[in-house]
């Protein structure tokens, strides 16, 4: 008798998963989240609100204004303030981290603001300027996120340029169209940043069919309705070291789904903005081998340095 009344107390025990049946079940569940977001998204249309507009615009106002004191009361470097960012950057990895509240929460709106480094070894500063503002090359750098880019006007410190931007992280393919303007400030020979935000977008519905077409300026599904960067690049210690901060704005997110929607968002937002310092980097390599293969009139031969390089760029400069 004791014996079943103490079986009948005992919890329920949950029999043990092995590993591939936790990885079905967590492929299930984000599989599952995925398509909620998707439903939430794409239920019907969102419009951009003035109140949303309102706030994206203090908020870049407040980030540009931090950027006017780099010369004069912050460290230059986002680096700099902290000496295991420079080890890590100095072994080879790429340092990421949130900026502030993350993401922040506007009227009707979200601003995700994430910060970049890595440390280009044996790179100059000059080089590393010429690949980034080589514009009309962006859709092979930085395939397959950009799939088309034109250069629209181009003088020694202003720039204008178009992408259209192509992700199929969060939701079936989704393309915006947009267009940049990007202004650079050289402070001394070895510091030099830049600001670059949109200054009109269009997302692109049905993407790769054949009735594709821009939506209304400010409709769409919001998953992009604005964006901003702020670039700084310092040559010291034998190489070049570049940061990236991107702010994005995007339509906020139901609020019974906040819970399984934003770890995926996050994820999403962090791993675009590493591949992004990535490829730079991959991009300057290839640039290097071609002017050494135009220089020498034959095709370019790897160093071992070179071929350590190549190796840190494949594998996300990471040890």
């Amino acid at each position: 008798m004791r014996q079943k009344i103490a079986n009948q107390q005992r919890p329920y025990a949950f029999p043990a998963l092995s590993k591939p049946e936790r990885r079905r079940f967590m492929g299930a569940f984000l599989a599952a989240a995925l398509l909620i977001l998707a439903a939430s998204l794409t239920a019907k249309g969102a419009k951009l609100s003035p109140d949303t507009l309102k706030a994206w615009d203090t908020y870049i106002q407040k980030q540009n204004a931090r950027v006017a004191e780099y010369s004069s009361v912050t460290p230059f470097l986002w680096s700099d303030q902290s000496p295991d960012r420079l080890r890590r950057l100095h072994k080879g990895e790429t340092v990421i981290a949130s900026f502030g509240e993350n993401p922040h929460r506007v009227p009707h709106g979200l601003i995700h603001h994430w910060i970049d480094a890595v440390f280009l070894p044996g790179a100059r500063l000059d080089d590393v300027l010429s690949v980034v503002r080589d514009y009309g090359k962006y859709e092979d750098f930085y395939a397959p996120y950009v799939v088309e880019s034109q250069v629209v006007l181009k003088t020694p410190i202003k720039d204008t340029f178009s992408l259209r931007l192509l992700n199929t992280a969060v939701v079936a393919k989704f393309a915006l169209d947009a267009e940049f303007q990007g202004s650079f400030r050289r402070i001394d020979e070895s510091k030099c940043y830049s600001i670059s935000y949109t200054t009109r977008g269009h997302e692109v519905e049905k993407y790769g069919l054949a009735d594709e077409h821009e939506a209304p300026a400010n409709t769409g599904r919001g998953l992009i309705w604005r964006l901003h960067s702020i670039s700084r690049f310092e040559q010291r210690n034998g190489g070049v070291y570049v940061e990236l901060e991107t702010a994005a704005l995007s339509r906020d997110v139901p609020g019974a789904l906040r819970w399984l929607i934003d770890p995926i968002v996050r994820r999403t937002a962090r791993s675009s903005i590493q591949v992004l310092l990535q490829k730079t980097g991959g991009a300057l390599f290839e640039s290097r081998l071609a002017a050494r293969s135009k220089n020498y009139g034959k095709p370019a031969k790897s160093t071992v340095s070179d071929s350590l390089s190549t190796a840190r760029v494949k594998n996300g400069f990471m040890r």
